[in-house]
Formats: C-alpha cells, sequence, structure tokens
C-alpha cells in the first residue's frame, strides 16, 4: 500500500511539471493558509477585459443581478440564469466582517432566467425579457431537449414544457427527480449535460464542506456527478470524490465527458491545484481522503482501500483558482490553434496570498488530450495584486453558434462577448 501511495505521488507530480503553472506540489501547510478576498472595482470608462491580439472584447449585457450561467437555446436565444449564495442575515453579517462582501454579491438569490435576443444578428442582443421565474431555487445549469426545457435546481432537477423559439416559459415546471443539497450545502450550484443520444442527464454537485468537516453522511450523493435517466426516472452516481466538479463539456475527439473540479482549501497558498479532467464512469477521484493521489492529513481514512482505486486527475491548474466554467472550442471561427481546446473560466482566489485566476485560460488538446500549459486567454481583470483589487470576477464560458464566446461576470452583473476582430 505505501508502494502505491509513493507511486501515486511521483505521477501526480509529474503530471504537475508536465502541465501545471506549479512544478511539484508541497507539503501540507507549507505556508500559513489565509483568507484574503479581493475587492471588485467594476468596469468604468470603458474598460474592458483584454484578448490576445486578432480578438476583440465588448459588452454583451449587463444590468443583471448576479449571472452565474449561461446557456444558448437550439434557435440562438441565450439564457442567463441569475442566481447565488442565500445568505441569511447573521452569515451576511460575519462575510462583511471577513472581507466577502467585496468580494462577492451577498444578495439573496434572484432566482429568475433572462432571455437575450439578437434579432439583427450584429451581436449585440436587441431583445430582453424574462423567460423563467417560477419554480427555481438557486438555478443554475440548463437545457433544451426536444419539447422540455431542463432547470437545475439546488435541490431539485425541474422540466418545463418548451417549444423551439418560445421567448418564455409560465408555470412551475414538474420535479422530475431531487437533488442532493440540505442544509449542508456550500457548494450549492448544479450544472447539467445531456448524453449525445438525450437518454441520460449529467449533473455536477459540488460537497457540503470542504473536507467533510460535518460528517460524511453529510456529502450523501454529493461531490459527485450524477446520472439521470429520462426514461427510467432513476438518479445514480456516475462518478465521486469529485469536490466541487462545475463546468462540464465533451471532447469533441474522443466524446468523453471533461469537468472542472474546485479543490479543497486549508492546505496552504499552492494546494490544492484546482483540475480538469476526463470523467470515468464509477471512478473516483480521492474527496475528501486524498488529492492527485496525496492523503490529506486533516481527514482519517476508515477506509485505506481508497487508494488502491483513486484517479489521478488529467491537467492540474494553479491553486485557488476557483475554475468554474469549461467549454471546447468546435466553432470555425477562431484561428486553427484553438480548435478542439478547452477555455477554462477562473473566478479567482480568496484563500491564498497572492492573487490567482481572475481570468479565463485555454488549454490545447491532442488526441482527446491536454497537450500543453495552459495559455492566458481573457485577462485584465486584476487591478492591482499588490493591493489585491480586481475589476471583475468571471464564472461561465459558452460558444455560440456563430463561434464566438460570451463569458458572464457575475459581481459587476456582466457579460462579455469576445469574438474575431475582422
Amino acid at each position: 500500500m505505501r508502494f502505491l501511495g509513493y507511486v501515486l505521488i511521483l505521477f501526480s507530480t509529474f503530471v504537475l511539471a508536465q502541465h501545471s503553472t506549479v512544478d511539484t506540489l508541497p507539503p501540507p501547510f507549507a505556508t500559513k493558509s489565509v483568507s484574503n478576498f479581493s475587492k471588485v472595482m467594476g468596469w468604468e470608462n470603458g474598460r474592458t477585459p483584454k484578448a490576445p491580439k486578432g480578438f476583440k472584447v465588448t459588452k454583451y449585457a449587463d444590468g443583471f443581478e448576479n449571472p452565474r450561467w449561461l446557456y444558448e437555446l437550439p434557435n440562438g436565444d441565450i439564457l442567463v440564469a441569475q442566481s447565488n449564495s442565500n445568505y441569511g442575515f447573521f452569515k451576511q453579517i460575519g462575510a462583511w466582517i471577513i472581507g466577502a462582501g467585496k468580494s462577492k454579491n451577498l444578495k439573496h438569490s434572484a432566482d429568475v432566467i433572462t432571455l437575450l435576443r439578437d434579432s439583427d444578428q450584429d451581436g449585440i442582443p436587441d431583445v430582453r425579457k424574462t423567460f423563467l421565474e417560477h419554480g427555481l431555487n438557486q438555478p443554475f445549469g440548463m437545457l433544451a431537449l426536444k419539447d422540455s426545457f431542463y432547470v437545475a435546481n439546488t435541490d431539485a432537477l425541474m422540466r418545463f414544457p418548451y417549444k423551439r423559439g418560445d421567448s418564455q416559459i409560465a408555470g412551475s415546471g414538474e420535479q422530475m427527480v431531487q437533488l442532493p443539497a440540505g442544509k449542508v450545502n456550500q457548494h450549492w450550484t448544479r450544472n447539467i449535460i445531456a448524453a449525445k443520444d438525450g437518454s441520460k442527464i449529467y449533473v455536477a454537485v459540488g460537497s457540503g464542506t470542504n473536507i467533510a468537516e460535518k460528517g460524511i453522511k453529510k456529502e450523501f450523493m454529493k461531490a459527485s456527478i450524477l446520472a439521470y435517466d429520462r426514461d427510467r426516472g432513476e438518479l445514480k452516481i456516475y462518478a465521486s470524490g469529485l469536490r466541487n466538479p462545475v463546468g462540464m463539456d465533451w471532447e469533441p475527439e474522443t466524446g468523453n465527458l471533461w469537468t472542472i473540479v474546485n479543490e479543497r482549501d486549508g492546505l496552504g497558498n499552492n494546494l490544492v491545484p484546482d483540475y480538469l479532467t476526463s470523467v470515468e464512469k464509477d471512478g473516483f477521484y480521492g474527496w475528501p481522503y486524498s488529492y492527485f493521489g496525496i492523503d490529506d492529513p486533516r481527514v482519517e481514512i476508515k477506509n485505506p482501500e481508497h487508494l488502491q482505486k483513486t484517479i489521478v486527475p488529467d491537467f492540474a491548474l494553479q491553486s485557488h483558482t476557483a475554475s468554474l466554467g469549461l467549454v471546447f472550442y468546435t466553432g470555425n471561427s477562431f484561428p486553427q490553434k484553438y480548435h478542439g481546446g478547452a477555455f477554462v473560466v477562473q473566478h479567482g482566489s480568496w484563500n491564498r496570498k497572492e492573487l490567482s485566476g481572475y481570468k479565463v485560460v485555454f488549454v490545447p488538446f491532442e488526441n482527446g488530450k491536454p497537450s500543453g500549459k495552459p495559455e492566458d486567454f481573457l485577462t485584465g481583470f486584476v487591478v492591482n495584486p499588490n493591493e489585491d483589487k480586481v475589476y471583475g470576477r468571471p464564472v461561465c464560458a459558452i460558444m455560440t453558434e456563430e463561434g464566438s464566446l460570451l463569458i458572464t461576470d457575475d459581481k459587476t452583473n456582466t457579460i462579455w462577448r469576445i469574438s474575431v476582430e475582422y
């Protein structure tokens, strides 16, 4: 067992050296764990994020209330899920005391989905209306399948009647299956993606806590990607040990499912790297017991056999970046180097002395696997890292039918559009 652990450590170190912004993993607590919330300044005087030469960044829409997630309907309309953590009065006070209020929106979740339509195809929506506002409880992932529209609330997968071109949905919908939530629900987002044949809906469910500190029983079916069988109405665990999986997408060459995962806090500035990984059926990825095959010294291991089945993630990112959004580029308008690669949206750190994240990075792929280090793609969010000031915090990315990217910026209530400059 000990030898296997050493092998996993060496292998994970190799992976990190090849594909991460860190060269090796330091020991736990090599540096002090700190709370360092950035101050979001907002975008003024026409300032925008910065993209590489040959691209242009424009404000697609603003004036939302914490826009978290996006979805493009079959007819090209864009949906914006506006949702948030539901902080009670005393939690709001506590958040302001520790500085979280300057970094995130502490308002109650808006629980509304807005529709944006660009009817004249000029890159800016000219129609804006409420698409759905009933039957929602911290809505996040969205999905249109034939005559149905699905929304992943934090506690349930909902279905609403829908026809292509609908600009509004009335009614409270139908609950298809309950999702794990409860009072211990720190990572409340629930993203969804459909199997290619539409038979299953995969649901990304984060852990209720950092490292199961309130008991593993509180984490039942959490820290997992679940599979909902639409015909049978059954919900099963597809893969587990994923602390907080959020963005999901199908890798275009192999057709395999990939996800972005936020790893654990509290072990120091450079632990633990967030990661991008393929998702194996029945795979176990270590949480809460281990990370990259290394045991977390804070977590009691009642079943040491977990090391024998732990899968080391494919691709490590920098620690504490809060990587949330994931989209593989399958369009044609971007230069060839981006085709088939992954865009990863990093919301930004709070558990690190020096800011990390606050940008969108590009990970090149070849033969269905990452083939190089992350490249900065959308930057300019950080004002001054020494003063911990940022202009905004990106969350989600989608590729539109015409090949541009749309990025949500939740704290500033903005959506950015990145397109090729002709």
